[in-house]
C-alpha cells in the first residue's frame, strides 16, 4: 500500500486520501469577463507532465485537510508534500 505523508497528520495509507488535481491552478479574478475559450482552459486544460508534477491532495478519513503534494508521475513516488500556500520545496528532477 502506498503511503502519503499528511503535513498536519503525518503519514497514512493512500485510502484516506483523495486527489484534487493540479496544484497552483490560479481562479481568474473577473471569470465572468473570460471568453468561453479562455473559461473552457481554466477548467480543463492541464499540463500532466511525465516525471515530477504539482498536485492537490485532501487528507479526507483524517484532519480533513488540503495540501500540496509533488509526486513522480514515472513511479508514482510521492518526493514531498507541503501546506497549501507555501511554496513548493526542492526536490531532485530525474
Amino acid at each position: 500500500m502506498l503511503l502519503i505523508t499528511c503535513p498536519y497528520c503525518g503519514e497514512r495509507p493512500e485510502l484516506e486520501f483523495s486527489y484534487g488535481g493540479e496544484a497552483h491552478i490560479a481562479r481568474p479574478v473577473r471569470p465572468a469577463e473570460l471568453s468561453d475559450e479562455d473559461w473552457t482552459a481554466y477548467l480543463y486544460t492541464r499540463s500532466n507532465p511525465k516525471g515530477v508534477h504539482a498536485e492537490r491532495w485532501r487528507h479526507l478519513h483524517g484532519c480533513a485537510r488540503f495540501f500540496n503534494a509533488l509526486r513522480d508521475t514515472r513511479s508514482d513516488t510521492f518526493l514531498a508534500t507541503y501546506k497549501v500556500g507555501e511554496q513548493p520545496p526542492e526536490v531532485e528532477r530525474a
